[in-house]
């Protein structure tokens, strides 16, 4: 499509721009045949829309494929012209390579300096001549009019967190159905096997439905498990059964036939109820041929289908077939004004009618009125700016499928430029497939999509970039990651348009499904192996992009077939060697060979110049880096985390451009004279000036250091700080005493957004975490894991922007009172202050001797009192009324859970009453208290598990659900007015006798309906 040539012509003008002012390139003398480029570039780019137009036309087609090839070719130009421009600089890095045995690029091995140039400049000038040939060519015999270029749209603000509107936002017919099916479900319990199926065009709400089902209550606590499959038409049967195993948590070997593993799925399932949903069926043999044996030892096998195609539904044998319709107008109207925040009555009585125009557009399909919501919210709210929208051609293209064009393609063609190409990227993945933020954002990097903005680092914009295509609807946020939105998926419906948009240039399939394609033109390959192995065959001369996916074994021959490749994914194969020639990968940006079983790199891993992401997490038989690594200068991200490193190369410090490292292991000191040694030390950071994350590992080797290393680390965002959980053998007092003045000396710097303490074994937390201003004011995210000695947690309860707290393993921890939110006696800021002003989520887990928790001096006073007798108590009273009391605290607070505390004998008596923003309660494992009540805002779920002191449960007005397991004690349960939905496991059922008839009749005459009660094996 022209758009992506756009795109392609805007970003090799801007390359040729940038190296023209480059000092390698005044050297090998060609600054005025590139400067000849820059113009014909521009001129080319003002035809391709009316290329676009015309492409229906084999001429006007093969040019526009002609110039496509130039480009990539001139792409490929300039990273030799840098590469080789670069070796010419005198003491530069890269005369470095010239000196070794090999040389990276054998084009040019041997030859002399001035014959590089030479070369260089010929190829330089060649491409030139190319180049204004194929413009002529398309000005002069084709006679491609000028147009202007397409303007870019602006760029939505950067939001990380706003209210999702879901596909059934005003879905009563979704609803509905789902009452519906699930009493269908629960009715034909008794059935060996028993199969529904969802029958409806793509779009309309198939899988939505399905997951609300999925997830109901009653499902939950009805079966012994619940299996979700998306199939797809891709699916490979082997991938299909291991997919199913693991969620039975039942191992399997890599190298195990489908025949072994059905077998396997057949003793998995005996003799217990199963849930399986089959999502996105478009063959029948998957049950048919498949599933239907393993699943037959089930004592109850309940299937829900979703598929397109009754015929499928019916071949399947489906006993129900629910059909989704369209949305009704005024249901499609809500939707569409609501994900466009529209609820002014004044805008929402003047855009109805058009707005209701634009829902029968879309063909009342849920996906596509999102979409086009995202593409109007672009625009003005009127009706003229929406009527530009309606007349676009998008709506009536007539070599397009019918499902993809409309709305779907308009939301990809009002795109800015930048994201495009980001957009069409995602494709590459897997259906269904959870899209981690960090991957694609560093995929789009180093893939060179991503434009630098002044004053923001590449990752910085390309998170916004990954923002900006969830606010549009063109990625679906994870509702299990809602905190940043760090993970997501793709709608099958955009997948196609991505994958239909990239054309000849993309493949997904297998291996051998590639053996049979024409691949000069294939520049993105996504493998998924059928049978385990990746092999290749063929040369794959002009391939950017190539990731697998689950491959039990690559050949090292693949490293040979991709020359000019820029991203290569091989993530969790079983590769265990990497050859020499990996040199020749001179293009290569992104190397990621994370989970996979390799125990060295080549010293030859130096010649990847171009190298920018390098992942090595999860190596198990890694333990060594070679020297290489610290002359990639280009380098970005090394990923560690996981991997037993032992030895790392001295110099890690030369990489000016890192800015992300996990996994940073510190040595035990000392100097053998070579150049490797057992870990960096604290020193070596003092150069990455650019870092934005750091993970820290074995924190106890570091001895203490001149200065503080982190403090001016002015881009660091996240950092992982962690010390070896020792297993053995306790640490030394010795060992305390050096770890605490190592973590003295790790002061953050003020714009730190994410804080981990890992298993760190000193008594007193650092002095740098007892808030006495506003140092860490952008901090969002703290974890505080396996500190266990620490006998009291740190005064944070007055971090500005704390978002997020969990704390874990403090197991020295007796008590937690008014100093964690921050108080201390004479320091009248922190009475007068918010506490915990913005915190949302707060989890404390496995604090074995925690007995008490209070918030105020006075409360506190009160709790001794009462235990300690009348005279000490009155005066601890009197001393408290004394010291002057927080004002308010944890006015956000959204959820909180609190597992494995046995000894906690109550929660505050405030807390219901401060907390008025709560959603979530769950308490777990705290067998020492007797009640819960008086929680008057909490407004969501109250859940209950293995709390077996607990006596009471009162005064929860708002709550609408309650859950709870193992509370054999638990003999009242009142006063919870709003109350819709009850969980309780078998086990509870004498116990709730005593209360279940209360709040049944209570739900009946408040609301005039039934209380939902469901009963389950399992955790409800």
């Amino acid at each position: 499509m022209a758009t992506v040539l756009e795109d392609l012509v805007v970003s090799c003008a801007r390359k040729i721009q940038e190296i023209i002012l480059e000092e390698a390139n005044l050297i090998i003398g060609v600054k005025e045949e590139l400067e000849k480029l820059v113009p014909i570039m521009h001129r080319i780019q003002s035809i391709l829309n009316d290329a676009e137009k015309r492409r229906t036309k084999e001429s006007v087609n093969n040019w526009l494929s002609d110039l496509k090839d130039a480009l990539y070719e001139a792409d490929d130009i300039i990273d030799l012209a840098r590469l080789e421009g670069n070796k010419l600089l005198p003491d530069h890095s890269l005369s470095y390579i010239c000196s070794e045995s090999f040389i990276c690029s054998s084009f040019f091995r041997c030859l002399p300096n001035i014959q590089r140039r030479h070369h260089i400049a010929v190829r330089i000038k060649n491409f030139n001549t190319e180049l204004d040939k194929i413009w002529n060519h398309g000005e002069i015999v084709l006679k491609l009019q000028k147009m202007q270029p397409s303007t870019e749209i602006p760029a939505v603000q950067r939001v990380k967190t706003w209210p999702l509107v879901e596909p059934n936002i005003v879905g009563r017919e979704i609803l509905h159905a789902c009452r519906e099916l699930t009493e269908l479900v629960l009715k034909n319990m008794g059935n060996t096997t028993y199969k529904l199926g969802i029958v409806g065009t793509g779009g309309v709400g198939k899988t939505t439905l399905a997951q609300k089902i999925y997830n109901d209550d009653k499902i939950k606590g009805t079966f012994n498990k619940r299996v979700w499959i998306c199939v797809s038409q891709e699916y490979i049967e082997i991938d299909l059964l291991k997919q199913i195993l693991r969620n039975f948590n039942v191992p399997y070997q890599l190298d195990e036939t489908p025949g072994e593993l059905a077998r396997k799925l057949e003793e998995a399932t005996e003799n217990k109820s199963v849930f399986l949903v089959l999502d996105d069926v478009w063959k029948h043999e998957v049950w048919t041929n498949l599933l239907r044996i393993p699943f037959g030892t089930a004592a109850t096998a309940i299937v829900l289908v979703t598929t397109r195609s009754d015929s499928v539904a019916d071949a399947i044998g489906v006993e129900y077939k629910h059909h989704v319709d369209f949305m009704s107008p005024e249901v499609g109207w809500d939707l569409l004004r609501k994900s466009m925040n529209i609820t002014e009555d004044i805008e929402v009585q003047n855009l109805r009618n058009t707005g209701l125009e634009i829902v029968h557009l879309c063909g009342r399909l849920p996906l596509a009125i999102k979409v086009i919501a995202s593409v109007l919210a672009t625009k003005g709210r009127n009706e003229n700016e929406w009527r530009k929208v309606m007349s676009k051609s998008a709506w009536s293209m007539s070599n397009f499928p019918n499902e993809l064009s409309g709305a779907l393609y308009l939301s990809y063609d009002e795109l800015p430029q930048h994201l495009k190409q980001c957009f069409l990227l995602c494709a590459l993945y897997p259906k269904d497939f959870g899209i981690h933020r960090d991957n694609i954002v560093r995929f789009w990097i180093a893939r060179g999509f991503v434009q630098k903005q002044e004053d923001q680092d590449l990752e910085e914009t390309a998170e916004d970039y990954y923002y900006e295509l969830i606010s549009r609807n063109l990625l679906q946020p994870d509702p299990r990651f809602l905190a940043d939105y760090s993970r997501c998926k793709m709608h099958d419906l955009l997948r196609n348009l991505a994958q239909h948009l990239s054309g000849e240039e993309f493949f997904y399939g297998d291996s051998y499904s590639l053996e049979d394609k024409y691949v000069s033109k294939l520049r993105h390959i996504s493998i998924v192996p059928s049978k385990g192995f990746l092999g290749v065959q063929k040369e794959l001369v002009g391939v950017r992009t190539f990731i697998c996916h689950k491959a039990s074994e690559v050949d090292n021959t693949i490293f040979r077939r991709l020359k000019k490749v820029r991203v290569l994914d091989l993530t969790g194969s079983t590769i265990r060697h990497i050859p020499r020639c990996i040199r020749h990968l001179i293009h290569l940006r992104l190397l990621d060979l994370d989970g996979t079983d390799i125990s060295c790199l080549p010293e030859s891993i130096y010649c990847l110049v171009n190298l920018q992401i390098l992942n090595l997490q999860k190596c198990d038989g890694l333990h060594s880096l070679p020297y290489g690594i610290t002359r990639l200068w280009n380098l970005r991200r090394l990923g560690l985390q996981g991997t037993p490193i032992t030895q790392v190369p001295k110099g890690i410090g030369g990489l000016k451009l890192l800015n992300d490292l996990s996994g940073f292991p510190i040595g035990g000191g000392g100097d053998n004279g070579t150049k490797m040694q057992d870990g960096w030390n604290l020193e070596e950071l003092s150069h990455l000036s650019k870092i934005r994350r750091l993970d820290i590992i074995k924190l106890e080797r570091s001895s203490p250091c001149s200065t503080y290393p982190l403090l001016d680390k002015y881009h660091l965002k996240e950092l992982n700080l962690e010390c070896t959980k020792r297993k053995g053998e306790p640490y030394s007092e010795e060992d305390v005493i050096n770890v605490e003045k190592i973590f003295e000396q790790l002061v953050p710097p003020r714009n730190l957004e994410d804080l981990v303490i890992n298993q760190f074994f000193g008594r007193n937390y650092p002095p740098w975490l007892e808030i006495k201003d506003t140092h860490f004011s952008s901090l969002k995210y703290m974890q505080l894991r396996g500190c266990k000695s620490c006998v009291q947690l740190p005064p944070i309860g007055l971090l500005p922007n704390l978002k997020y707290l969990k704390i874990k393993g403090a197991n020295a921890v007796s008590k937690i009172g008014p100093e964690f939110a921050g108080y201390r006696v004479g320091n009248h800021r922190s009475t007068e202050a918010v506490t915990f002003p913005k915190l949302e989520t707060l989890i404390i887990w496995g604090m074995p001797d925690w007995e008490e928790w209070t918030f105020g001096a006075e409360e506190e006073a009160t709790t001794a009192s009462k235990e300690r007798g009348s005279e000490d108590g009155a005066a601890e009273i009197q001393q408290a009324e004394e010291a002057p009391c927080l004002r308010m605290q944890l006015p956000r607070l959204k959820e909180l859970k609190l597992n494995k505390c046995p000894k906690l004998r109550a929660l505050p008596q405030q807390l219901g009453h401060i907390a008025t923003s709560l959603k979530q309660l769950h308490l777990t494992s705290a067998g020492s208290i007797k009640l819960v009540e008086d929680f008057p805002f909490l407004s969501g779920c109250l859940q209950i598990t293995a709390c077996h002191g607990l006596e009471r449960v009162s005064n929860l007005p708002q709550a609408q659900e309650l859950r709870v397991v193992g509370c054999p004690r638990l003999t009242c349960v009142e006063k919870l007015a709003s109350l819709r939905l009850l969980g309780l496991h078998e086990s509870m059922q004498e116990v709730s006798s005593l209360w279940l008839p209360g709040l049944q009749q209570q739900c009946s005459e408040l609301h005039g309906e039934d209380l939902d009660v469901v009963i389950g094996h399992d955790d409800v």
